[in-house]
């Protein structure tokens, strides 16, 4: 029940007596890849029918094991600093397939290993993301790829295990002329050192010397546990093409992977635990200073924004660390913890009757009063995820605070996820006029 257990156990049909397998404890929550979910995670039997295979973050990092339901002994098959997906026992029963994301944590590769572990043997080769989809007889790969500026498209390729011939197809070409047309950035992935030593991931968007203007914006993005700063086309689609307008603007733009992102294993992932909008928002804060320290950025002209998860922090870094950000968009963001859905706030905050000093300092309502600089607040009015009645709540509190230095957005029609394109217009204009205006003394037109 409270999300920090997970138990593989063989049940006697016969009898319905259980035998325990295997027992993962994390002391925030279990997840990671192949391990959460309402399933359980991955899992399955071996060949010889005595052993069974399933997925764990033993190690730090969500790997492949598997277990003798006799004899009750384990075995790694893979290690190191990285993470495995979507393992899958080839169709002669001797090897695996799966992805991990072993050259960089940003980049995710196909891979083959013996059945009973080995050394892995890397089948793509193209730097960024690599979906694959073997063909029945296993001697051919579909592959969706794509890069960091390039949208995905499906490759063809022959399975290197068969053939010599490891050229990739290109089978699909999805975007337009005046797509092509422009010259879309391509982010580069560095590593920042953050306060506490930890060495974070981010893209980082630089503009031309001539048109550098000394401003940067911070992208937060959603989901918490979500990877964006990586080497493929990103699901923020929208917000990387806004990237690009602000860059061409003279903006630096930097998208961190804040402690509790995705792609880094189980100490990143819980390093949120009973304190959201601590080491995530205080990554946001170390980036903000790298941007000063490494590349010149005025102190003075540093703005944030994001959705969902993304806004959440917005709000905690504009109430929390008002001297660090000048202006800042939160959108559909989470004003209080206590509102939001069991299954995703329980893992990390625990409940507000078990643990109400970690939502009390999780939840950006009770630091309003920090506000200085301005902030942009926009919702859907029927979100069907974060409730508009958090921003409904947080706007009655500012008004009480005596607060004038920030704006509200409603869109009536609009969801979580936004759907018309008006309403995207709209927003990302309103967003952009807001730094224009709040680090630069721009007023619209």
């Amino acid at each position: 029940n409270d999300y920090k257990d997970r138990w593989i156990v063989l049940l006697n049909v016969k009898d319905g007596t259980v035998t325990n397998l295997d027992h993962q404890h994390n002391a925030a929550w279990i997840a990671g890849p192949g391990i959460g979910g309402y399933r359980g995670g991955e899992l399955g039997w071996m060949p010889d029918e005595k052993s069974i295979w399933f997925q764990s973050e033993k190690s730090g990092y969500s790997h492949l094991y598997t277990l003798n339901t006799e004899t009750k002994k384990a075995k790694a098959l893979t290690s190191g600093e990285f993470e495995i997906y979507d393992p899958k026992i080839s169709n002669d029963k001797k090897h695996w397939y799966f992805t991990a994301n072993k050259s960089h944590p940003g980049d995710c590769q196909f891979y083959r290993i013996p059945l009973n572990g080995g050394k892995l043997e890397q089948l793509t080769d193209m730097v960024g993301r690599n979906d694959v989809t073997l063909s029945p007889d296993e001697k051919q790969m579909a592959i969706l790829y794509s890069y960091a500026n390039k949208p995905t498209e499906l490759f063809i390729k022959e399975n290197p295990v068969y053939s010599k011939n490891t050229t990739a197809k290109q089978l699909t070409h999805s975007t337009t002329d005046a797509f092509k047309k422009y010259n879309w950035k391509d982010p580069e992935v560095i590593t920042f050192k953050a306060n506490d030593g930890a060495e974070v991931h981010a893209r980082l968007y630089k503009p031309a010397e001539s048109t550098k203007n000394k401003a940067a914006v911070i992208f937060v993005h959603g989901a918490g546990y979500l990877q964006n700063a990586h080497k493929w086309w990103s699901s923020y689609f929208r917000e990387y093409m806004f990237h690009n307008i602000l860059v061409d603007n003279g903006y630096t733009v930097l998208d961190i992977d804040y402690r509790g992102s995705a792609g880094y294993g189980s100490k990143w992932r819980t390093g949120i635990y009973r304190h959201m909008g601590g080491k995530d928002l205080s990554d946001q804060v170390d980036g903000a200073a790298y941007l000063v320290k490494e590349l010149g950025i005025d102190k003075g002209k540093v703005g944030i924004y994001g959705g969902s998860y993304g806004g959440f922090i917005t709000l905690m870094a504009m109430f929390n660390e008002a001297d660090t950000f000048t202006a800042g968009a939160a959108i559909r963001s989470v004003g209080d913890w206590a509102a939001y859905n069991h299954g995703y706030t329980a893992r990390i905050l625990n409940t507000p009757t078990t643990d109400s000093l970690a939502y009390r300092r999780s939840s950006p309502i009770y630091f309003a009063e920090g506000l200085k600089g301005d902030l942009l607040i926009l919702h859907g009015m029927v979100d069907d995820n974060v409730h508009f009645q958090d921003m409904v709540r947080l706007s009655q509190r500012l008004i009480e605070l005596g607060k004038t230095n920030w704006d509200m957005a409603i869109y009536p029609v609009e969801r979580h996820g936004f759907v018309e394109p008006s309403s995207w217009t709209d927003e990302y204009t309103r967003i952009y006029n807001l730094f224009n205006k709040s680090l630069l003394g721009i007023n619209a037109n």
